[in-house]
């Protein structure tokens, strides 16, 4: 089933491009006046385009430029009304402290030559030497740029004809929690001021041992106390300090994309809980665990309980139903028959990390109105394919979904579709005065701005086409025979640990690639066992836990991280699989082979 998304915000507020609730022509104005004059080149050439959409497709009619490139893990977006494009980028942990460019973590970008390539790139604010790692949020209001940095929403004044502030930020909010699986914190601002942050739970179901399996729920649950919701502060005022008390909705695991409609109504994304068939395969297979739970699109208003970690919805069932760790087996609906359901719902594991409502006139009508969602992708989805890296198109109609979505902007990924091979993960959206549409990629720091350029007339919205592959319905085999091993040949010629057959080698690279036993390792440490966001590479001399020999490896598969020391999520046991003993040797000593291989290559020892 496909429920209805929703939108993003009302139309845009001469300083902000992540626009917010409707105001009035006196309000407006007041806003126009109080920021930075006159546009240089705010609309440039509106259709300007790369000859190949700088490596993505799109929904027939559009193009792209790269507007610019290797910005860092560049996060959220903000448009000003001359067209500077406000980025945040974010480093630590979630990171590994890697690809991040010297100068601040904020970027301000200005295409002067109207090419649809930014001509100009200055960084600001907090740096990776002075102990900053970053955020994610970002707006503008009345004059003042906001962005989150270290646990701290900030603002800079932006004064006549700056595009980078020359003063110092001033703290509106501080000591935002900045723990555990969902450090981040993006925020919206509506017209009154009033600032909308998300506060990401710390674990995935409030377990009393995080993503292990069978580990019963904490009820109830205190990290609702001061996480897993929408906190509510004030823009106009700074030195407000986090507390409980600021709590406007709970029951959201992460809730990343803010957005008002044009009524003033706010919704949000929220990624839904990652591991049921891994923790609780006594009650969900791993093909059930890839379609379930369902992504989510809500619609704020105070109090409102979404449910988490009580409840998740279901895409098989249509409907909210009980966590495994509060007694639910998949179908029982208990006490979520109270709590507040979607708007719209999407695949799982997909991660919607951005909202935004497109508002201007540069694309054509049917899209006006509508809602675009930035997925950042997916690592939960094994044994089946990954999904999302990419950006859907919701159409909308007087806040309501009007039809399905599509996919409006595809190939972000590249060959490979998982955390630590994708070439690129979509992160953040924006409209800009022009009506172009940014995207922002969070793996390699490039941003894409999106222009219309086809006719006032076109049949209806249109998913872009699937990045070429080679395909065939001829059934022919291959013309150099059929080899049941041939995929395999590779883990055959790695060195392998003493007493270990290559035939054991095998089985375990078919583990580790998820082919055999439910097997999750790729999902976090990639195909090519260099690491991801998630998980650390494999193949260098530096063990986070034991000292590489094969006995330490086979420890640390079977009784997994609960506590790591870098990253942000635990391992289970196993990687949350069903392993026999002999599974866990096998897997344990492929993981052995491709570390000795890579110090082969490289020299080591």
């Amino acid at each position: 089933m496909t429920r209805k998304p929703l939108s993003a915000s009302p139309n845009p507020s001469p300083r902000n491009i992540r626009p917010f609730a409707a105001v009035s022509l006196a309000a407006a104005l007041s806003l126009l006046l109080s920021s930075p004059a006159a546009a240089q080149n705010p609309q440039g050439d509106a259709q300007h385009c790369d000859s190949d959409n700088g490596g993505i497709t799109l929904s027939p009619g559009f193009c792209a430029t790269i507007f610019a490139d290797k910005l860092g893990h560049a996060r959220h977006i903000a448009v000003d009304r001359n067209g500077t494009v406000y980025v945040n980028t974010w480093s630590g942990r979630y990171y590994g402290f890697k690809g991040v460019p010297p100068g601040g973590f904020l970027v301000a970008l200005q295409d002067a030559s109207g090419s649809g390539h930014a001509d100009k790139v200055q960084r600001f604010g907090g740096t990776l030497q002075n102990g900053n790692t970053g955020g994610t949020g970002i707006a503008l209001y009345k004059g003042w740029l906001y962005a989150e940095e270290d646990g701290r929403i900030e603002r800079y004044a932006l004064r006549e004809g700056e595009s980078v502030p020359s003063g110092p930020p001033e703290v509106i909010v501080s000591g935002l929690p900045v723990t555990g699986d969902h450090p981040m914190h993006p925020f919206q601002i509506d017209a009154n001021g009033k600032l909308y942050v998300d506060l990401g739970t710390a674990t995935n179901s409030c377990q009393r041992r995080n993503r292990m399996p069978e580990s019963s729920g904490i009820n109830p649950c205190t990290e609702l106390e001061t996480r897993g919701g929408t906190w509510l502060y004030d823009a106009n005022k700074t030195g407000q300090r986090f507390s409980p008390a600021e709590r406007f909705v709970t029951g959201l695991r992460n809730g990343e994309g803010f957005a008002f409609d044009k009524a003033g109504r706010l919704f949000a994304t929220m990624h839904g809980r990652d591991q049921l068939g891994q923790n609780w395969s006594q009650y969900y297979t791993l093909e059930q665990n890839a379609d379930e739970p369902a992504e989510e699109l809500v619609q704020l208003e105070r109090g409102a309980d979404f449910g988490w970690p009580y409840c998740y919805y279901s895409l098989s069932l249509d409907k909210l139903v009980l966590a495994p760790e509060y007694g639910g087996h998949g179908t029982e609906v208990g006490m979520c028959a109270g709590k507040r359901e979607p708007i719209a719902t999407f695949p799982a594991h997909w991660a919607p990390n951005d909202l935004t409502l497109y508002n201007a006139e540069q694309f054509p009508q049917p899209y006006q109105g509508g809602a675009f969602i930035a997925f950042h992708g997916s690592w939960n989805r094994a044994p089946l394919p990954q999904g999302g890296y990419n950006v859907v198109f919701q159409p909308l109609a007087d806040g309501k979904p009007s039809g399905k979505f599509v996919v409006f902007a595809d190939g972000f990924a590249g060959r490979v579709k998982e955390p630590g091979e994708a070439a690129y993960r979509p992160s953040g959206l924006a409209v800009g005065p022009d009506g172009a549409l940014y995207i922002s990629d969070d793996q390699k720091g490039r941003l894409w701005r999106v222009t219309y350029k086809g006719g006032t007339e076109i049949a209806g919205i249109q998913a872009a086409p699937a990045p070429s592959v080679a395909t065939s319905s001829r059934p022919v085999g291959p013309p150099e025979g059929i080899h049941p091993e041939a995929g395999h040949e590779a883990a055959v010629n790695l060195p392998a640990p003493p007493g270990v057959s290559k035939d054991q080698l095998a089985l375990g690279e078919r583990i580790y690639h998820g082919e055999v036993a439910g097997g999750t390792c790729v999902g976090c440490h990639g195909s090519n066992a260099e690491g991801s966001p998630l998980a650390p590479s494999l193949i260098t001399d530096h063990w986070l836990w034991g000292n590489g020999s094969l006995s330490s490896i086979e420890q640390v598969v079977q009784n997994g991280v609960p506590q790591p020391k870098e990253y942000r999520d635990p391992m289970p046991p196993m990687g949350g699989a069903q392993l026999t003993p002999s599974q866990v040797e096998a897997v344990s000593a492929y993981i052995w082979a491709l570390n000795h291989q890579g110090a082969t290559r490289t020299g080591r020892k």
